[in-house]
């Protein structure tokens, strides 16, 4: 049962897929979110690390998010080689 102020997670998704759009997560980035029960889980790959903090804290601040799960992929660091 759905209270005045609840969410639907339909609703959510779409709030969360414009506020991902709107952080400018970069062309090279590919963000999805799956929202259930107010729960919202990001996949994808990310282009940078510096981008997960930013992509977090906007899903987090959005109405009737109640938990976002991580799992947000980086590039692997490529290390020069030693010589």
């Amino acid at each position: 049962m759905f209270g005045k102020n609840q969410v639907t997670d339909k609703e959510l998704q779409k709030t969360v897929m414009k506020r991902l759009e709107r952080t400018g997560t970069g062309s090279q980035s590919k963000v999805n979110a799956v929202v259930r029960r107010g729960a919202v889980t990001l996949t994808g790959k990310l282009q940078y690390e510096r981008q997960r903090s930013a992509i977090l804290k906007a899903v987090q601040a959005i109405a009737g998010v109640k938990q976002v799960i991580d799992q947000l992929q980086t590039p692997p660091k490529i290390r020069p080689h030693a010589t």
